[in-house]
């Protein structure tokens, strides 16, 4: 590993990633370590506010003393509940620092769930915003284990401390807590968008494991610039020595963000490196496409959350310059990253298969991590075995073994049981995922275990068959759902149409996507079609389709699809 990214620190038994702030801290302590847009003027020029790489260590340490007086210490787990910007920044590696729990959910999912996942949690305490206070408030029988909570900006109708009142405090340095591999540092909830939402357990070993892989897959180096756009991501940036630039929207509706303001942000920072969801790529290429825009800075561009089309990382690949790539991420709340891959394959190579109904490569696994394919199975599998294997080229479920593979969610025995497989003192990780490995040893995604679709003839899977209808130009994107119980459900694709052929003559259109379906011995089964105006999506990354919901609804309105003749 590059010394750089080594943490210099007497005691190497412990493990926090905290530790590689210190080190950033000391190398470059002048260097920018988060940027934050803090507003406009009249002519739409930005200002910004920012804190160095010590101004970050010191501020956090000044706060990791503020919560431990406060009772939030070594694995109290802690509700997080703060917007994205510098003091989400301090707060967390503050956390780090005491060796606390946070619990992170995603607020987009709706009040109820979000409510239920943080009473799952037993957390005891809880920094948030006032609006997350209300909540607290209002369900305080949800809360009743929270018993300090700190407020991040004025309290309302509360006591408490506030996040500014333990910041105004001296500086005075910290020591950190003597955090082990194998310790909890926090509970990442999933978003629930193929089943319940369940709190995935890290320990301080898989976040540096995850540091480790980040940099050695996409060869970050320190000095670069980030515009991680989906704000978790944004917390590995002062560790791997890189500025976090956040940007100007909200990132819980990536699909909707104003492509101006993200482009500007990029331009005014020089940014090397962006996360963005397969929704804001797709928005940011149309926009860039039409209005000729050129990113020159840009290195690298991560896509992950959901397949990204190769017709959408085509568009936005034209913004980049000529060493430049967009790489797929593959990996899942429950281990990551899995693996990528870069868009000059894609393009050139495994683009044209994914169009024919192959499924979508995601590469090769990262170092560190194995991955094998297994036969399917909806049922617990307790022990490992490698007569569980399934040979190159047979659809299975993507298994994953290494380092960032969490070994367990909160509190969950029956869902660790059905997503975990023990071998030896290891565990594997079911991704709920089916693919295939290709004999270049590339694995091929092609769809949710819980989506493919049993009929009594054949099991149909999601992305292959929607790749077939998804080769239409007037198809923004294809869902396949199965309508009754299998093994004998009826297959069904829905189509969301392209905003400017909305107008289309729908009856013309289903009969030119039949002729496609009849033409492909994958679709030739699908026999009927529904239009539907625009499918209902996850709230982490805008991208992932909720083809359960898309399925109660295709069966209420089965009577009135569009059938084959």
């Amino acid at each position: 590993m590059d010394q750089t990214f080594v943490p210099e620190d007497k005691d190497n038994s412990i493990v926090n990633v905290a530790r590689y702030l210190k080190r950033m801290a000391r190398v470059q302590p002048y260097g920018k370590a988060v940027i934050y847009p803090h507003g406009r003027n009249t002519t739409g020029q930005v200002a910004y506010t920012q804190l160095t790489f010590r101004q970050l260590d010191q501020a956090s340490d000044i706060l990791a003393h503020g919560l431990e007086s406060s009772g939030i210490r070594r694995q109290t787990r802690t509700i997080v509940m703060v917007r994205p910007g510098i003091e989400f920044f301090v707060l967390i590696f503050a956390m780090f620092k005491v060796g606390a729990v946070p619990v992170m959910v995603d607020p987009g999912m709706g009040v109820s769930r979000m409510v239920a996942c943080l009473k799952e949690s037993r957390a005891r305490a809880m920094v948030g915003i006032p609006p997350a206070h209300v909540l607290r408030v209002l369900y305080r029988r949800h809360f009743k284990t929270v018993k300090r909570w700190i407020t991040v900006g004025r309290r309302w109708f509360w006591s408490g401390p506030t996040l500014q009142g333990l910041l105004n405090n001296p500086f005075r340095p910290f020591t950190m807590a003597r955090t082990t591999a194998n310790e909890i540092a926090a509970i990442l909830f999933t978003t629930g968008s193929t089943g319940p939402a369940k709190g995935t357990i890290y320990t301080h070993s898989v976040f540096d494991a995850q540091i480790r892989l980040i940099k050695s897959e996409f060869g970050i180096a320190p000095g670069e610039t980030d515009l991680p756009t989906f704000p978790l991501f944004s917390l590995f940036d002062p560790a791997l020595g890189m500025t976090a630039v956040i940007p100007d929207m909200d990132p819980t509706r990536p699909a909707e963000a104003d492509p101006t303001k993200i482009i500007q942000a990029i331009e005014d920072h020089g940014v090397t490196n962006m996360f963005a969801s397969p929704a804001l790529l797709d928005r940011l290429g149309r926009y860039g496409v039409e209005h000729k825009v050129k990113l020159p800075s840009l290195k690298r561009v991560i896509t992950a959350g959901a397949p990204a089309a190769p017709a959408s990382i085509e568009r936005f690949s034209s913004l980049l310059e000529e060493g430049a790539q967009v790489h797929t991420g593959y990996g899942a709340t429950e281990a990551m990253p899995v693996s990528s891959f870069g868009s000059k394959e894609i393009l050139s190579e495994t683009r044209h298969l994914s169009e024919k109904g192959y499924g979508i490569c995601v590469g090769r696994p990262a170092p560190e991590i194995r991955v094998e394919i297994i036969r399917i199975s909806d049922d617990p599998i307790v022990q490992w075995s490698d007569n569980l294997v399934l040979p190159p080229n047979e659809i299975g479920e993507i298994t994953v073994q290494g380092p960032v593979v969490t070994r367990g969610y909160f509190e969950r025995p029956r869902d660790d049981a059905l997503a975990k497989i023990r071998d030896g003192a290891a565990f594997w990780h079911r991704m709920g995922d089916l693919g295939w490995r290709d004999k270049k040893g590339r694995i091929w995604f092609c769809g949710r275990k819980s989506h493919r679709v049993i009929t009594a003839e054949r099991t149909l899977y999601t992305i292959p068959c929607e790749a077939i209808f998804n080769n239409h130009p007037m198809v923004y994107r294809s869902a396949l759902v199965g309508c009754g119980d299998p093994p004998d459900q009826t297959p069904l694709i829905c189509i969301e149409i392209e905003k400017q052929h909305a107008r289309t003559d729908r009856r013309r259109l289903a009969n030119e996507l039949f002729g496609l379906a009849r033409a492909n011995a994958l679709t030739a089964c699908i026999k009927h079609l529904l239009f539907h105006p625009a499918f209902p999506v996850d709230i982490r990354h805008n991208a992932k389709i909720f083809r359960e919901k898309l399925a109660v609804w295709a069966a209420k309105n089965i009577k009135s699809a569009y059938r084959a003749k």
